[in-house]
């Protein structure tokens, strides 16, 4: 578990704040990760401008994590990588989900992270996450133009597919939604081309 930045008070301290609160742009988070006031480390992401805590993982959530990884990587053809819990930028936003197929090799992020054209699916592990991974993390995703979006439904023991995305501001989302359960294979698609399929229940605890 990341230890939290020493600017911050305790957990369960600090009220919600009735007043307006500033936010952030892109720019300026990148600004403060470069002025060291955050720490690397920090568990926290930009999302729609706000800084927000990152969700605790439990062993179940690790798992289903690792099995996700294990599987996408043995299926990727050349041309694609992984990224696991890494930055990715949008216009108003820097998410890091859970997992991220990305276009090209590693070496090519060596000076930005990935932007919303080079990837191909975004990944989030839901069980506690489950409100904001359907909420703000979909409509962040989906205003960014992700092709694909999966929620990794623990709770539900399903794979919750959101494809074909539209809308902006606070209207962005997905206009197809598909549920797989645990006994379906879901397809994997890079663009246009099915990579191969995946079988639900290996993906879940």
């Amino acid at each position: 578990m990341t230890s939290q930045p020493a600017c911050a008070p305790p957990a369960g301290d600090a009220e919600v704040p009735s007043e307006p609160i500033y936010r952030l742009s892109v720019a300026q988070y990148h600004a403060i990760a470069r002025a060291g006031i955050l720490d690397e480390d920090a568990p926290v992401e930009l999302l729609e401008g706000w800084l927000v805590q990152k969700m605790t993982k439990n062993p179940a959530h690790c798992l289903a994590l690792g099995l996700v990884q294990d599987a996408l990587t043995r299926l990727l053809p050349r041309g694609w990588h992984l990224k696991i819990q890494a930055p990715m930028t949008t216009a108003d936003s820097e998410p890091e989900p859970d997992a991220a197929v990305v276009r090209g090799q590693r070496r090519d992020y060596k000076g930005r992270h990935p932007r919303a054209e080079d990837i191909a699916l975004v990944v989030e592990v839901a069980d506690t996450s489950l409100r904001r991974d359907r909420g703000s993390k979909k409509r962040i995703y989906a205003r960014a133009r992700i092709p694909v979006y999966w929620i990794v439904n623990l709770t539900a023991r399903r794979i919750e597919v959101y494809t074909d995305p539209a809308g902006v501001g606070k209207r962005a989302d997905y206009r197809q939604h598909r549920d797989y359960g645990s006994s379906e294979t879901i397809p994997v698609m890079l663009g246009e081309v099915e990579a191969g399929g995946l079988e639900v229940q290996a993906l879940l605890p």
